[in-house]
């Protein structure tokens, strides 16, 4: 079997493609948001992953995950790890500490387990969040620290 012969690497390729016919091959990787790596469903990663710019989890990983930009995990997913970033997306399964400098969205069809620091959550209908959090100024929001 060769990467190749991955629907999900079929799939990304598909996308980039398209993109480039639609925008011309300047401007292709120029995007905020645009994936910088990804990690397969049949992919299992035990370590630590510093990261810059959108990364995808579509796998099995166990370890630390920090640095500046979002984390999408993915409904297949199952993370264990230390996790500092600024923005996180989680549609599967995340078990750790969890240190969130913007943003904490749980999809639908997420779960969390452990604890939050975040200055902004959202949580999906039938998501699951279990463990405590914590939010407010001292997170890294803008929220004012008078009471």
């Amino acid at each position: 079997m060769t990467v190749r012969d991955i629907p999900a690497f079929r799939e990304f390729v598909g996308m980039q493609w398209s993109r480039y016919r639609k925008e011309g091959l300047r401007d292709v990787g120029k995007r905020d948001d645009e994936i910088k790596a990804f990690l397969g469903k049949e992919t299992e990663f035990d370590g630590k992953l510093i990261l810059c710019g959108t990364i995808r989890i579509d796998g099995r990983f166990k370890g630390e995950i920090h640095g500046a930009g979002m984390l999408i995990v993915g409904k297949d997913a199952s993370v264990e790890a230390a996790v500092t970033v600024d923005r996180i997306q989680i549609s599967g399964a995340v078990k750790g500490k969890l240190t969130i400098k913007e943003k904490v969205e749980i999809t639908e069809t997420g779960s969390l387990a452990g604890t939050l620091v975040t200055p902004v959550l959202v949580i999906g209908e039938g998501a699951r969040f279990d463990g405590q959090c914590t939010m407010g100024a001292e997170t890294g929001g803008d929220g004012d620290s008078g009471g």
